[in-house]
């Protein structure tokens, strides 16, 4: 049996070691053991992706490129699939992540005017982020506080009652938080303010 030569253009080690060097090690090590412990890695794509988008905040190309290519999925499925569901979010969101809840008893009691009060106040539209990477503005369908509609989430802090005139007094506590960051962080307005 002759051994195979090698083709002067088997670059395998080189991209390998690229694709490793732009994820985290935690993906890459969840990549390995995918790849030892089931027949089909593939099919694991989903939960790859979960784990690099709760490490990185989000899913970067060259991110995506490198799961492809450890994984030996074609790069076009892995981006199809991290822009088709809507969990995953292929761009950067801010320190601030801005929710108003959309759901049925928050848009009758006004929603729709918070969150265009928010959009206002930070001039970006849903799914953006603001220049500065402070705030990004996201739907969300119910929060499970109906009795509090409208509702606007700020990371896990909930406002309730929120009317439109009491927005920038919420954005505001946010930007305070990161101007003074030794100090603790600001109360909440009241839900009846």
């Amino acid at each position: 049996m002759t051994k195979k030569k090698k083709s002067p253009t088997d670059n395998w080690k080189q991209v390998r070691k690229r694709a490793v060097a732009v994820l985290p090690k935690e993906v890459v090590k969840l990549i390995g053991d995918v790849q030892k412990s089931d027949t089909r890695p593939r099919s694991r794509l989903i939960t790859v992706l979960h784990r690099l988008q709760a490490i990185e905040g989000h899913l970067g190309p060259e991110e995506l490129q490198a799961v492809a290519l450890l994984l030996g999925v074609p790069a076009a499925k892995v981006t199809g699939v991290a822009t088709f569901y809507h969990f995953f979010r292929t761009v950067p969101r801010g320190r601030f992540m801005v929710s108003v809840c959309m759901g049925t008893a928050c848009y009758v009691r006004g929603a729709e005017e918070v969150r265009g009060r928010v959009a206002e106040e930070l001039g970006i539209a849903d799914g953006q982020t603001t220049s500065d990477g402070l705030f990004s503005l996201q739907d969300t369908r119910c929060v499970g506080t109906c009795g509090l509609a409208p509702v606007v989430m700020v990371n896990d802090d909930v406002h309730g009652n929120v009317t439109p005139s009491q927005v920038p007094a919420i954005l505001e506590l946010y930007r305070a938080r990161v101007a003074t960051p030794d100090r603790a962080a600001p109360d909440r307005p009241s839900a009846s303010a």
